[in-house]
């Protein structure tokens, strides 16, 4: 064991501890535009845009939060961007965290939460599009840790000052 100069054993940094107490689907909407309004174009060529924003809030209970995932899929057909369908999905996930310092708190909850419940958003969303008349469609990992960068970009820039124009 090693000692850190004194003699004493060097202090361990705390164990971080996380489990998922439950998962839910808070809101899912899928519109079949293709079936509503029939499609007048036979060459169906989709072009899927996935955007992705996340939530997290504390809860009552101590070392408890709640992340909620937003996914919205949209489908177009590249060839005269006729839109074919609109999935929207706010999937949340109730987590027990300990031993995650106070100032990687926020990372951790929208970094490494949203990791840990993403398999059962993207087998939400193959479902729903398969049983909705499409193949099913098994969207691409998330780069989770992107995503906080960009929004800590977007809220750096929002946060700066318009420059004044002489």
């Amino acid at each position: 064991m090693a000692e850190n100069g004194n003699g004493a054993a060097p202090e361990q940094a705390p164990q971080v501890k996380m489990h998922v107490l439950g998962q839910f689907i808070r809101d899912l909407s899928f519109e079949n535009i293709v079936a509503q309004k029939g499609i007048s174009n036979p060459e169906v060529q989709p072009d899927i845009q996935v955007q992705v924003s996340l939530d997290a809030r504390k809860r009552a209970v101590d070392h408890q939060y709640e992340v909620v995932s937003k996914f919205k899929v949209t489908s177009t057909n590249s060839a005269d961007k006729a839109p074919l369908f609109l999935l929207e999905l706010d999937y949340g996930a109730i987590f027990h965290v300990e031993g995650v310092p106070e100032e990687q708190m926020h990372p951790f909850l929208l970094i490494e939460c949203p990791r840990m419940v993403f398999p059962f958003v993207r087998r939400i969303i193959s479902d729903v599009t398969r049983d909705g008349g499409f193949p099913p469609l098994n969207i691409d990992t998330v780069d989770f840790v992107a995503l906080y960068r960009q929004e800590l970009a977007r809220r750096a820039a929002a946060q700066k000052p318009a420059e004044q124009v002489s």
